[in-house]
């Protein structure tokens, strides 16, 4: 098994679990994934449906940045290719 894929099953666990979402800085201390945008994209192309949205969050030098929170809103049928 890759290590893309094993981080995949992780990530796609983390949005089972969470269903507010996740950030790259969630996955990044939960998994220790760097690349989030590029392992949604993997589980996207296998047919989950996960959608992002544009939050902002705090930065350290007080400002705030947008930054995006995916979340899991449906996964692939029963025969469903991908």
């Amino acid at each position: 098994m890759s290590a893309n894929l094993t981080q995949e099953i992780r990530v796609l666990e983390m949005l089972r679990e969470r269903p507010d979402g996740i950030t790259a800085l969630d996955a990044l201390n939960g998994e220790g994934c760097f690349r989030l945008a590029a392992r949604i994209n993997d589980l996207r192309r296998a047919g989950y449906w996960i959608e992002a949205i544009m939050i902002k969050v705090p930065t350290r030098g007080g400002g705030t940045a947008r930054v995006a929170r995916y979340r899991l809103i449906g996964e692939p049928q029963k025969g469903d290719t991908a």
